[in-house]
């Protein structure tokens, strides 16, 4: 009797072993960010989610897709920009699936072949830039490579949102050199600032002779006022002119003394 007890007791665990497996593997749960691919003896059958869904067990499999976006590191990638300098770039790219079937299907790893794509694109785009370029113009080369990433997962379902380097390294002797051409720089800058300014002096000092040659009583008055701007500073030592009427005026007095 006892060994009957066990037996149907036996049974009746595996019973609800095999309900509970049976269950198991035929109810999913999904979140709001996830969506089932589901496959029937291998073949496409439709993308199922959020929430419950129902397999049939050993005929139906699913696959997870994650519909978040992802950030993905680039690592530091060494480039030749087109002005022959060597630099090490990484960046940042952010994407996510839009088509769970895709992404799926038509790629094996869409993780693995996105952050293959990123390195050989950032390489390529790069290299068709000087240095200067990549320094000043990120904005204009994050969209570039934004493009041409967007352009090349569309078709595995990916969407590429943004792209962003974030570091630029350089050797330390490009550094220096890149310092003395910005110091070169600047001084041409001053120095043709200073050519402008003594062209804008010259001109105002051409137009202030013209006014005062019209009358010569602007010129003494002219001479006074410097007199007394030097006077106010109390200078011990004050300079006169020598008027040149003066000067031709003795020169004729002493060619005059040597006529017999």
């Amino acid at each position: 009797m006892m060994d009957d007890i066990i037996t149907d007791l036996a049974f009746y665990l595996v019973i609800i072993f095999l309900v509970g497996a049976f269950l198991a593997s035929a109810i999913k749960i999904l979140r709001e960010y996830e969506r089932a691919v589901v496959f029937t003896l291998g073949r496409y059958t439709g993308t199922k989610g959020p929430g419950l869904i129902l397999l049939i067990p050993f005929i139906q499999q699913m696959v997870r897709v994650d519909l978040r976006t992802i950030v993905l590191d680039v690592p530091k990638q060494d480039v030749i920009s087109k002005d022959n300098v060597s630099v090490n770039v990484s960046a940042v790219i952010y994407f996510r699936v839009m088509d769970a079937e895709k992404s799926t299907i038509q790629v094996e790893n869409f993780m693995s072949a996105t952050s293959e794509l990123a390195q050989t694109t950032l390489r390529a785009v790069l290299g068709k830039h000087e240095l200067d370029e990549i320094l000043a113009e990120r904005d204009k080369l994050n969209n570039d490579i934004q493009e041409i990433l967007d352009s090349q997962t569309e078709a595995w379902g990916i969407k590429v949102a943004n792209v962003e380097i974030k570091h630029v390294d350089i050797a330390e002797s490009m550094i220096r050199a890149i310092a003395r051409q910005a110091e070169a720089e600047r001084e041409r800058r001053a120095k043709v600032i200073n050519a402008d300014g003594e062209q804008q002096a010259a001109q105002k000092l051409l137009e202030a002779a013209q006014i005062m040659s019209k009358d010569p009583g602007a010129m003494q008055l002219r001479y006074l006022s410097s007199l007394n701007f030097i006077a106010a500073d109390k200078n011990s030592t004050i300079v006169f002119p020598f008027p040149t009427e003066m000067a031709s005026l003795f020169k004729g007095m002493g060619e005059g003394s040597t006529r017999p």
